[in-house]
């Protein structure tokens, strides 16, 4: 810090002036000095906020139409738009399924589609990481999703896996348990959990929601517990209006339905019914204490999309596990209820078969550190 020095006047050093008038002028002087630079100071614009750093999202996966979406959105975001502005889409690891025809055989026009969109397409999940600041694993075949989001837990990268977050319920439930080990940040959803009717009931549209029936189309994959393949979508939505709680459920399915009735603590019921004949879409109805109302259709990957920015941005994610894991138990024990003829299954039955399960699938991983 500078010191003021005092100033000593001499007679003799100003003759032409008395000491009074001199110290006077010599005091005009300094006020001038002391406004200009006071000024210059004042006058001097703030310095500008650091711009956010743009993220790079890398894609694993390239075996779903949600590849294509989800990157349009990121990359044709314009300034302007603040919900999606801010990433790029730079890498991509074109491997997902290599047995599920409907997925594998996506694989090269995607890459071919991905590679026109200027991301690159990297020959390891490793090199892939070492590009990106955040990941989207979007390989359509859940049975991959540990594996690989293993790989993306240790590098601490955050990630949302697409649906179904596994193929069973030891996988998802090995999936969280070693996302919470590493501490990386992660969350998975139908893009149903988004739609606008189902967060205006979640948000209290109907007061307390005493009850809901939820439906979507319902094909079914035998690598994969029945409804996790594209029941999710329905059981989402289902979870989305109701919250967590159910204690039991019960299944009954023929060639062409599926509907898996949940029980919960509180007496509520919560209904599911899959679709694979006649006219097929998504809805439902929740049942309230203020009201009765339609969910709603589908409103399209972009309010999930703007759900997975948010989480890339804050690491912070939207969905508490404990909710996803559920709605995954709720659907495994549909399952069992349809191999025991429809008796009711409780769902703390099909978690403790899943934690242990799942001890097996993790082995030695969660003592790596």
């Amino acid at each position: 810090m500078l010191q003021q020095r005092p100033f000593s006047f001499r007679p003799a050093a100003v003759p032409s002036f008395s000491r009074r008038a001199s110290a006077r002028r010599l005091l005009f002087f300094c006020l001038i000095a002391f406004s200009s630079l006071n000024g210059a100071h004042s006058d001097a614009a703030e310095p500008a906020p650091a711009p956010q750093a743009r993220q790079r999202v890398g894609v694993i996966g390239l075996d779903t139409s949600h590849v294509l979406a989800f990157t349009k959105a990121f990359q044709q975001a314009k300034p302007d738009d603040p919900d999606l502005s801010g990433f790029d889409v730079v890498a991509a690891y074109p491997f997902g399924s290599a047995d599920i025809e409907s997925s594998a055989s996506r694989i090269p026009q995607y890459t071919q589609d991905m590679k026109a969109l200027g991301v690159e397409i990297v020959e390891s999940i490793d090199k892939l990481l070492s590009r990106v600041d955040c990941v989207l694993l979007e390989t359509n075949d859940g049975r991959l999703h540990l594996e690989q989001a293993l790989q993306v837990f240790r590098a601490g990268k955050p990630v949302f896996i697409d649906k179904p977050t596994g193929s069973n319920l030891a996988e998802v439930v090995a999936i969280y348990r070693a996302a919470a080990y590493y501490k990386t940040p992660m969350f998975s959803s139908s893009s149903l959990r988004y739609s606008d009717g189902a967060q205006a009931i979640r948000g209290g549209k109907v007061g307390h929601v005493l009850g809901c029936t939820t439906y979507s189309p319902c094909s079914l994959e035998p690598t994969h517990v029945d409804l996790f393949w594209y029941g999710i979508h329905g059981v989402e939505s289902l979870y989305t209006c109701m919250g967590t709680g159910c204690q039991t459920v019960t299944h009954n399915s023929t060639e062409d339905f599926e509907l898996a009735v949940g029980t919960w603590a509180d007496g509520r019921i919560g209904t599911f019914r899959g679709i694979r004949a006649g006219a097929k879409g998504y809805g439902g109805i929740a049942f309230g204490e203020k009201g009765i109302t339609e969910i709603g259709p589908y409103g399209g990957y972009r309010p999930l999309v703007v759900q997975i920015a948010k989480f890339f941005r804050s690491s912070k994610p939207p969905i508490a596990p404990e909710e996803t894991i559920e709605l995954y138990a709720f659907m495994q024990a549909a399952a069992t209820s349809k191999k025991q003829a429809g008796t009711p299954v409780a769902m703390a039955k099909v978690m403790q078969e899943a934690n242990q399960a799942a001890d097996k699938l993790l082995g030695n991983e969660l003592r790596r550190k």
